[in-house]
Formats: C-alpha cells, structure tokens, sequence
C-alpha cells in the first residue's frame, strides 16, 4: 500500500471507527445554540506529559525508504536535503537520469554502505513522542494515536512511525507503520501518527512507538508555500463526540499558485490527550493573494473533545 492510499483509508474510517465507538448514555441534547464556540489556538500549546508513553529512542532502521519527487525538485537538491552526494544517490538509482526525472516518481535514498543488504536505512532527527494511546472500538479492533512535534527551528518532512502492540509480557502482537496526514510538520506544531488493529487484539495491549524517519528541511524549500489560517472557528457538539472546524487558508501575494491544499484538525481531550485526528483536502488549487473557505468535522475516538488544533500544508 502506497502512502498516498494509506492516507486516504486513514482519513476517510477514523470518523467511521470513532461513530462507532461505544454511546453515551441517552440524554436530550441542548439547542444549537449551547454549541461551545471558541477561536483556534495557533501555534499548538504545550502538551502536559503523558502518564504512560512506551517510546524508543530514534533509530537507523531496515525499513526501505523512498521519496516522491515532486515539482522542481532536482537530484542534486534531493542529494543535498537527505545528506547524501550525487554520486551517492544516483549509484542508488540506476535507471533514474538525473536530467529527466519525472513528478511522481519514487527514489531511493541511500543507506549506510556498512549496510550489508542494501536497503536504504535514512537516520532520522530525534524528534519527541510526547504521547501514544489505544482506543478500542465495539467491533474490538483499536486505535492507537501517537503525538510527535517538532521542536526544531526547521521544517521536518516524511515523518514515520512503528506502532506495536505490546502483552502485558512485552511480546509483539502487531505492529504497523504510520505516517503523519500531512508531509510536513511546521517548527513548534504537532501532528499524530494513527494506526488501525483489527480485532483479535487485548484490550489492555500497550502501544510502543519507534520513530523510522523524519527529515529536517533546508530553509527557502520551493516544494511548499507559506499558507496560512485564518478566522478559524471550532464548534463542539454538546455529547463532545465531535466538532465541526471551520476557517480559511490563504496563500501571499508573490507566492506561487498552489496546487495541493491540506488542512489536518487534531482533536484533544480536556487533559491534552489526543482523541481524534481528520484531514480536509481542497480539491483544487489555490492562487497566490487569494484565499478559500475549509469545513470539516473531526470525532473523538475517545473523551470527549475540548478543542482542535490545524496544521496547513499547501504545494505547487
């Protein structure tokens, strides 16, 4: 399964999974108007610790990595962004002629050369797991969400995770690899990893994280536009179980034209623990000076939601 469609199962069955997790109990809701209305904090604020967190620390990993080349991206640049030489990369990728690489194409990023087997094995900036926790859903499958953040002064891109469960001896029971909804995550923001078990797993299985890749941009990257929200609005529903996020995304004059526009809206409960997560796709491109209204609607997996954060990613 490529990222891309990982992506969008992900974004497309966390509102399924979390409308399906168990009911409240039955109670007559408010009027409309008892909706709880407040404006998004931007940047997010600090996190409290999480109580129990299972992380290792960053590590090279076997894991084959691969990177999508996108709109201006040259093999030098690509050399340069992941710290290898030219000659590295395009030893790594026989087949690719520097001078005729196509969008969309996949490259492959050199390893080690101690790396006996040959597998691109990138060494990702330590980046923080601030939380990681289960949520199981009636069906007795779970979800397990991650929070990871940036406390870099850079831009970091393709960040990945390796979410196992653990028994209550510590042995594997499952393990998948996640990605972030959005390719980039901003300096001072975070974003959750999310992973999907089906049923058949404990419900009192542990989640361990191991961070796979996450890569520091250089400054002046072309590959994404300084997008921006603005009058954003978040409102709760009166059970907590969702909230509808609204605002837009504007993009500066002088800025080139946007092609892809994201917006991903990560829900926290009262003690600042991750309870959902939703990506809003514009579906169409956005000029430089101009601006577009986004809407969606995120769900708790979990406790009930006390406010929304977004992050905005925007692409030539």
């Amino acid at each position: 399964m490529t990222r891309t469609s990982f992506l969008w199962m992900l974004t497309g069955i966390l509102l399924l999974a979390a409308c399906s997790a168990d009911a409240a109990p039955d109670r007559t809701p408010p009027p409309a108007g008892d909706l709880q209305p407040y404006q998004t904090r931007t940047p997010s604020p600090t996190l409290p610790p999480p109580t129990a967190v299972l992380a290792e620390t960053p590590i090279p990993t076997p894991t084959p990595f691969a990177y999508t080349v996108a709109a201006g991206d040259t093999m030098l640049g690509i050399a340069l962004r992941f710290g290898v030489t030219l000659e590295e990369l395009m030893a790594a990728n026989p087949e690719v002629s520097p001078s005729a690489m196509a969008v969309g194409q996949d490259l492959r990023i050199p390893s080690d050369p101690q790396n006996i087997s040959g597998e691109p094995t990138p060494t990702p900036v330590p980046l923080t797991v601030s939380q990681a926790r289960c949520y199981a859903t009636v069906e007795r499958g779970m979800w397990c969400l991650a929070l990871v953040r940036n406390d870099y002064p850079d831009m970091l891109e393709n960040i990945s995770a390796q979410i196992t469960l653990l028994d209550a001896s510590g042995q594997s029971l499952a393990s998948q690899t996640v990605f972030t909804l959005l390719d980039i995550l901003p300096p001072g923001e975070a974003l959750p990893l999310a992973a999907f078990f089906p049923p058949g797993v404990p419900v009192d299985a542990q989640p361990r994280v191991q961070m796979l890749t996450a890569i520091r941009l250089l400054p002046g990257d072309a590959r994404y536009l300084p997008a921006i929200l603005q009058n954003t609005l978040t409102l709760v529903d009166w059970s907590g179980r969702t909230a509808q996020v609204s605002g837009e995304v504007r993009l500066p004059a002088g800025s080139e034209a946007a092609s892809q526009v994201w917006v991903a809206a990560t829900a926290y409960d009262a003690d600042g623990n991750v309870v959902g997560v939703r990506r809003w796709d514009a579906g169409g491109g956005l000029e430089p000076g101009s601006r577009m209204k986004f809407g969606l609607t995120v769900a708790s997996l979990g406790p009930a939601i006390e406010r929304v954060e977004l992050v905005v990613e925007a692409r030539p």
